[in-house]
């Protein structure tokens, strides 16, 4: 189980920039088709923004034509926990990271095998480390 991380609304806001807090901390969304993944395309590891922690690996991401970076899988359950979502008017399954609660996005039952699930993650929740290269932290 990941070490929870636990920090002041102070401590986030001076930490993320006031877009990534507005995504990660007020469950924010940002506009489809805008964010630096969704396009993106290089081996590596995909972190939450405001902790670190490795969520999604380079080789579960595909093009769903959501128009937010998909994933078919976590890099290990034990990297996200989900929540019932009943925010505008709709029944979600929202995906947060397990280290610090950050909100990343959402999954649906409609991605492709092995899985059938489409992690629908926002580009401003995620930092992305190439393969091959250390994190600059």
């Amino acid at each position: 189980m990941a070490e929870k991380i636990e920090k002041s609304d102070a401590e986030w806001r001076k930490q993320l920039t006031p877009e990534q807090y507005r995504i990660t901390r007020q469950k924010g969304t940002e506009p489809a088709f805008s964010g630096k993944y969704y396009y993106f395309k290089s081996d590596g590891t995909y972190r939450c923004v405001a902790c670190g922690n490795e969520i999604f690996g380079s080789d579960t991401k595909y093009e769903s034509g959501s128009g937010w970076p998909s994933f078919w899988a976590p890099i290990s359950e034990e990297k996200i926990e989900e929540e019932r979502d009943t925010n505008h008017g709709m029944v979600r399954t929202e995906v947060v990271c397990s280290s610090c609660g950050a909100h990343l996005g959402h999954v649906f039952e409609d991605g492709p095998q092995p899985t059938g699930l489409r992690y629908c993650i926002n580009s401003v929740a995620l930092d992305f480390v190439e393969e091959g290269t250390e994190s600059q932290e």
